[in-house]
């Protein structure tokens, strides 16, 4: 996932798929493949992704993706487990957002010594 992902009330669906570098078309496969994400839809029948449908997909992306599991794999996971993945991937974007910021800090302060 994107490193600094800005936080916000709606996503959507090309936004998502960037922030894991996949096409739309999987999000949408995803979307019918697994009961857990369901984003809200506007008026014209856009998907409307929040921050916990993102994190869905991120654990979907994590355990098809980055562990590789089969879809019935992935689904038999998410039924058993659904809680302590969404618990890894919390302290994984916590931890990607610390790192972000410390590195940030530690780049304001060099900009301050040559400053100096």
């Amino acid at each position: 996932m994107e490193e600094n992902t800005p936080s916000k009330y709606y996503y959507s669906i090309g936004e998502v798929a960037a922030m894991f570098n996949v096409n739309t078309s999987m999000i949408r496969y995803w979307e019918k493949e697994f009961d857990v994400l369901r984003p809200r839809k506007n008026k014209k029948g856009n998907r409307l992704f929040t921050e916990r449908d993102v994190r869905y997909v991120h654990v979907i992306y994590q355990l098809l993706k980055v562990k590789g599991y089969t879809l019935a794999g992935a689904k038999q996971a998410l039924k058993e487990r659904f809680s302590d993945y969404e618990e890894r991937i919390i302290m994984l974007e916590t931890l990607d957002k610390t790192r972000s910021f410390l590195l940030d800090l530690d780049k304001a302060l060099a900009e301050k010594q040559k400053k100096s």
